[in-house]
């Protein structure tokens, strides 16, 4: 009997998945659902045989897991992610798998695990988190973006842009002179349309530019303030599970 757990944050996917390996004979009775839930079970439970592990969880990417725990689970990742990052994730990792899963290759990679579950390896994430940005180096960013003003259509140059924020369920672009246009566009999309060098996602609502950073405070809980120019719609904060990354992100 293989033990596993599902790392995934959107739930009717992860019940999908669940459905899935039930078909197979194979039942998963623990589902997590960020990083902050991932870390805190690992810290107080016996570790699986094998994790379904989504990279993109609501309060961060899941290999800041590895940051804070030491795990020797076997992990099929399962991503959205574009074909140079799966490059990326199939180092050291039993396998991938392509949203949305196909029960084939679903039983394909649990048939891997099964093959190779005697030679488990652990996974080096610092070399996995190379990998991944090296695998986005050739990636064509977005340069402008266009918003709608009234009738009109409105060319936002990314150099002009200080961050871009969720409020009530729309996104908007906050500009350096302090305007702020509506855009079609989410933000977890949007965190593949920028160069991540130059922008990060703070929390949840904020993915801010690096030159806009006017100070960085200590805030409490081990968290921190941003202040941008001209920006006030509310505070911006980097959510504790993020501060470590978002240190390393500053420095690189």
């Amino acid at each position: 009997m293989i033990d596993i757990i599902i790392i995934e944050d959107e739930k009717p996917a992860a019940r999908r998945l669940q459905r899935m390996l039930t078909k197979m004979n194979i039942e998963t009775q623990i589902m997590l659902h960020s990083v902050a839930e991932a870390i805190d079970w690992f810290n107080n439970n016996k570790h699986p045989d094998l994790i379904f592990l989504d990279i993109q969880l609501s309060d961060g990417l899941s290999f800041e897991i590895f940051e804070h725990v030491k795990i020797n689970s076997a992990i099929i990742f399962t991503t959205a992610y574009d074909e140079y990052a799966l490059k990326a994730f199939k180092l050291n990792s039993i396998d991938y798998l392509l949203k949305p899963i196909d029960q084939e290759e679903l039983e394909a990679a649990i048939s891997k695990f099964r093959n190779t579950q005697q030679q488990k390896d652990n996974i080096n994430m610092n070399e996995l988190r190379s990998l991944l940005t090296q695998s986005t180096n050739d990636k064509a960013y977005k340069t402008r973006f266009t918003a709608q003003v009234g009738q009109h259509l409105k060319l936002v140059e990314v150099s002009d842009i200080a961050c871009f924020y969720s409020e009530n369920k729309a996104t908007y672009i906050h500009c350096y002179s302090g305007r702020n246009y509506p855009i079609d566009i989410p933000l977890e999309q949007l965190e593949d349309d920028l160069n991540p060098e130059k922008f990060y996602r703070i929390n949840r609502k904020c993915i801010l530019n690096i030159n806009a950073i006017r100070d960085i405070v200590s805030y409490t809980n081990s968290r921190l303030e941003i202040k941008l120019e001209n920006f006030s719609e509310f505070q911006l904060i980097v959510s504790r599970e993020r501060v470590k990354d978002f240190k390393t992100w500053l420095d690189q």
